[in-house]
Formats: structure tokens, sequence, C-alpha cells
């Protein structure tokens, strides 16, 4: 049976850096497999006035290190056309219509369209209203949306523009992308959860004693200072790539692994957050913004420094919190989150921490003291990227006489072919788009209590004026990140900067 699709693709935004670093090269990798073939194209559109034997010239260029023949390349890159758009005049829609009915009918598209809103989200309104308008959106086929974060600036911002889609297209056909849902170890967090009878039986407050999420940086902003500074790393990483991880570590099993069930397991693990008060707020989430700093004998500037960036800017570029559950699963395990720029190494893991035993029993004698009257904890580690695969830390006895115990791993690697030739996450989302599965993009419903959550953050510090900067490059974020852990008595289990201080490294 054949995996082919048929569909035409419109990218608004189609000249774009997302565009030519990860879309053409991901449909690229779809159209190598199979799952697009005779029967696909793709219209570019934007501002720029590009040809459309310039605008296959930058996609073949864009798909270089995939190694294509030439012949290859061409014949992907000839299902390809340009159209110069500006979005605010309605009639360069009739233009793209015509182009796309005319595509529809040589390529023999039945009418599937998915329309990809790779730009600004002041424009999103705009275009899904012209869609309808200047009637693209097709009767004989399926019509689907695919939106790139961030959606809304708050949750009103963001229900404004949800209506406004809603108008147009249903929210099934709706799919918001988050990238990180289609990384490989974040899908593998539901596999080592419910086909591991040895973590779901302890996959509570009986057994777990608090879950860290770090979600770090080394680069600083690069060129996106004048994005960054308007969003920072609240709005940027919180509330949608950590939270999607909360739902998915914080979630009951679902009855079955469909899109619909997975969803309602994840809105009911969001909608159990605590949403704080101002004061719950200051005393659980800190926010920190880089100085500049050393690491390695290499210099960082700061990030008042930053190309396009207000030099008394108060943009945060960390934040570290604690999120609370309250329901029967979770009452009482704190969730520990982190992300920022700059910061000593970049990685993204999950640590879940369980409980240690209720005592050290390896002594010689019942009278004599222990040498260490707590053990290490058991610490299961998910790593995302740069690595992929997990660990798990546990107490075993050291080599030699007596009955001395020492931390030792089990631990798996995806080796680095295997992610190599792993699809990478925007290939695994274009292709759940085609077939119409939104189990890795972010429903409404998830969406707005995310902003619920966050909201109440952004509105609490706006209230003060930070003391910014308040940590330097290269270190893993302020002081208070370390104290907000201390006060409940867990410390941070990755501490990559602890390397580089005992080599004066940093």
């Amino acid at each position: 049976m054949s995996n082919e699709k048929n569909v035409l693709f419109t990218i608004f935004g189609g000249t774009g850096d997302l565009a030519q670093r990860k879309l053409y090269p991901s449909l690229f990798r779809l159209y190598k497999k199979g799952n697009l073939g005779k029967h696909f194209a793709v219209i570019g559109t934007a501002r720029r006035p590009w040809s459309d034997e310039h605008y296959r010239e930058v996609v073949i260029s864009t798909i270089q290190s995939l190694n294509p023949s030439d012949e290859e390349a061409k014949e992907f890159a000839s299902h390809f056309y340009y159209q110069s758009h500006d979005v605010n005049d309605s009639t360069h829609y009739a233009t793209l219509k015509e182009l796309a009915d005319q595509l529809d009918e040589r390529y023999q598209l039945d009418g599937n369209r998915i329309y990809y809103l790779a730009m600004a989200p002041q424009f999103f309104g705009t275009i899904v209203a012209h869609l309808k308008s200047q009637k693209i959106v097709t009767e004989n086929g399926y019509n689907r949306l695919i939106i790139e974060k961030p959606f809304g600036s708050d949750y009103q911002s963001a229900y404004d523009l949800n209506e406004k889609i809603r108008q147009v297209f249903p929210e099934s056909d709706i799919f918001r992308i988050d990238h990180y849902l289609g990384k490989e170890m974040i899908q593998n967090i539901s596999a080592i959860r419910f086909a591991n009878n040895i973590f779901e039986s302890q996959w509570n407050n009986r057994y777990i004693d608090n879950i860290q999420i770090t979600f770090g940086e080394a680069l600083g902003v690069e060129d996106r200072g004048g994005y960054y500074d308007h969003s920072g790393a609240l709005k940027d990483m919180v509330q949608n790539h950590i939270l999607q991880v909360v739902a998915l570590l914080a979630m009951e099993p679902p009855v079955a692994f469909s899109e619909k069930e997975i969803r309602a397991e994840k809105i009911k693990a969001l909608k159990a957050v605590r949403i704080y008060d101002q004061q719950e707020v200051l005393e659980n989430f800190v926010r920190g913004q880089y100085d500049q700093g050393q690491l390695d004998g290499e210099m960082f500037k700061s990030y008042r420094e930053e190309d396009k960036v207000d030099p008394a800017s108060t943009t945060e570029t960390f934040v570290a919190g604690k999120f609370t559950i309250d329901n029967f699963r979770w009452s009482g395990v704190p969730f520990y989150v982190r992300t920022g720029k700059r910061l000593t190494e970049k990685g993204t893991r999950i640590n879940i921490v369980f409980k240690q035993v209720p005592v050290n029993v390896f002594k010689t004698s019942v009278d004599e003291p222990c040498e260490d009257t707590t053990l290490p904890p058991n610490v299961l580690t998910i790593y995302i990227q740069p690595t992929e695969g997990f660990s798990l830390s546990l107490n075993g006895k050291e080599v030699g006489q007596g009955f001395n115990t020492e931390p030792i791993k089990l631990e798996y690697r995806n080796s680095s072919e295997m992610v190599e030739n792993s699809p990478e996450a925007y290939e695994k989302l274009l292709l759940d788009a085609l077939k119409g599965d939104g189990t890795n993009f972010s429903h409404w419903e998830e969406v707005a209590q995310s902003w619920h959550i966050v909201d109440v953050i952004r509105q609490a510090w706006d209230q003060t004026k930070p003391d910014f900067p308040n940590y330097k490059a290269g270190t893993m974020g302020p002081e208070a990140a370390f104290k907000l852990l201390e006060k409940d008595g867990f410390e941070w289990i990755w501490q990559p900067d602890e390397w580089y201080r005992e080599r004066g490294k940093l």
C-alpha cells in the first residue's frame, strides 16, 4: 500500500530562516521516503520578488547536506512555485488562489491543502481571514493549518487569535506546532512510563521525591535580540515547551494511545497545576539575566550588549521555578524547572528523583553509627538533547573489603548513527499533519491553560524591577535558582558547571 500523500503546501514566509533550515529539508526527507511523490506541490510566499527558478535554486541549496543526486534534487525542486505576496493586500490572494487551483489540477491533489504560517503571529488572523474570503480553502479536500509559536503573548491575545482562526478552521484542522513534541526522547517519555511496570507502579508521590526539568542553552540570543527582548525566557520556553513536558510527565495513563485520549489526559494534568497568587510566584519562581562571563578561556558579552537589545533591558534570559500539581498522584511532589541562555552547557534533560530508603542499614553492628546516614537517591534521567537516551542511578557495593556503597549507573544512549538517521522533529510533525494526527501538537485547551499558569507569573514580576544582570555567562544561572531547591532540602541533579569550576575553567 502506497504511503504517498496528495497535497498542496502553501508556506507563508517561504523565504525565511525556518523554511530554509527546517521545512525544506524535512519535506525532502518525506519525499525520499515516499510520503511525497508525484502528487504534491509547494507554494512559497513572501514579499521578496523571487522567480520560480531562483526559489528552486534556494530549495536545492537547503537540502545539500542530505546528499541528493542532481537529478533527484531538480525533480524535487520542480514541485516548488513562488508567489510574491503581501499578506495585507487582498488582490494578492486572488493570484494565490489562481496558482493553487492550477497546481491542484496539474498534480491531481484532490483539493487537499496544508497552510503553514512560518511568519510573525500578528499576521495570522489576516492570512486566515483572506483564505476564507478569497475562497482559497477548498470544499472537496481537507484544509489544515500549521501555526508556529508564539501563539499569542498572553491568554487574552491567544484567545482573540484563536477565535479568528476558528471562524475558518475547526480545532481538528489546527496544528499548533511545538517542535519539542517531535523529538525522539520527548515521545519516549510515554514509552518509559507506560511500557515498564518498574516505573509506572512507582510514578507517584509515594515513591518520587521531586522532578527536575532543565532546558539549557549555551548560546546567547544570537540574531534574535529584537524578538527575544519582547518575549523573554518565560514566554519563549516555559509557556510551551516546558509545560508540555510537565503535562506528559504528570498525566494519568490514557485508556488508549490515541490523539483524543492523550490530549484529554494532558489537559487534565495542566488544569491540576496550581495557579499561584503574587506572593506564591515570588516564593516559587526566580528570573535572571546574563552578565559578561568567561568559560574555558572564552569571553562572552552581557545580554544588554547583544545586538538589538535595549541597553537597560529588564527581559529575563533565565527562569527557574517550582510547579505544584494538586491531584491525588502528585500532591507534595515539586516539579522544578529551569531554562536559560548562556548557561554552562547545552542540554535538555529530565531527572526523576526517587525517595531515599528510610535508613542506611550498611553498618557492621546495631550499636555502630552509620558512616553515611542517607544514601544517594535513585535518579531516572531522560536525555533529550544533544544526546538521546536515559540512565538510572543505583547504589551498589564498592569493590573490596567491607560493605561501603557507591553510586552506579545503568545507561543507554541512542547511537550517533541512529540519531543521525532518525527523523528530524519537523519531519515527524509534517508527516503527522499530512495524516491528520494532532497527538504531537498543542490543543487550544492546553495552550489556554498554559497561558493561565504563566500569566500570573508575568504579572507578579511586572510589579517589581529586577536586579539585573544577576548571573555570569557560562554559569548555570543566578544563586537564587539554587536556593530555590535548597530551602526544600533538595539540589539540582545536573550541575555541569561543577566540572569547569573544579578545573579552574569557570
